[in-house]
């Protein structure tokens, strides 16, 4: 006896149903995953090739300058855009002036313009021209610190040694700057160098130090 009684055109048995049922699923699945056929296209542009990128002299629109950099004239060739900073790391290859926020807000950069403290991340290169820059390097040399480094080494007025460099230029300055004898004062005129470190109390001490045997 059959599982299921005959089925008419107008009556599917149900396996017959399930038979149909999958035998279309199958085939929309094949028809699915099977590659599309390529179909004519219009050619197509080749993809624009990459713009030269210049360096140094080469850059477009690179103006020259003469930067006076601890006594030495060097004659530059600068993108208008750069900055005193990354002019004097990046093409004049003194390092000891370090990057840190590159916004005028921790004193890292600071160096001498004219005799006076700058932060030369906020000031570009082609506004110096002719102008007499003095990095940490120009300071002092290891044969010959000035004072304010002798200071902070004898105090040790630093720990990680990033902030350093732009203390120290600034402790310099602030010598030939009106300033109060005391600790307060000092720290006021220093309160744009940053030490992440904490080490103001040496920072304060050996600056200091060095207003007394002035």
């Amino acid at each position: 006896m059959p599982d299921e009684p005959p089925s008419g055109p107008s009556k599917p048995t149900r396996r017959a149903f399930l038979r149909i049922t999958g035998t279309t699923a199958a085939a929309a699945v094949t028809a699915a995953c099977a590659p599309a056929r390529p179909t004519s296209t219009p050619a197509q542009a080749p993809p624009p090739a990459a713009a030269a990128v210049a360096d140094g002299p080469g850059v477009q629109g690179a103006v020259p300058i003469t930067l006076r950099i601890n006594g030495q004239a060097r004659a530059l060739r600068v993108d208008p855009r750069t900055t005193l900073l990354d002019c004097i790391r990046e093409t004049v290859a003194l390092t000891g002036t370090k990057k840190g926020c590159d916004h005028g807000q921790c004193g890292a950069c600071t160096v001498h313009v004219n005799g006076r403290r700058v932060n030369s991340c906020l000031s570009l290169a082609l506004m110096h021209d002719g102008e007499e820059i003095t990095t940490i390097e120009g300071l002092g040399t290891p044969d010959a610190l000035h004072p304010m480094q002798a200071a902070f080494v004898a105090f040790d007025g630093y720990q990680c040694g990033y902030c350093t460099s732009g203390q120290i230029m600034s402790a310099a300055a602030l010598l030939k700057e009106p300033c109060g004898p005391d600790d307060a004062a000092v720290k006021e005129l220093m309160s744009g160098n940053i030490c992440r470190c904490g080490a103001y109390p040496n920072i304060v001490a050996a600056i200091q130090q060095v207003r007394k045997n002035a």
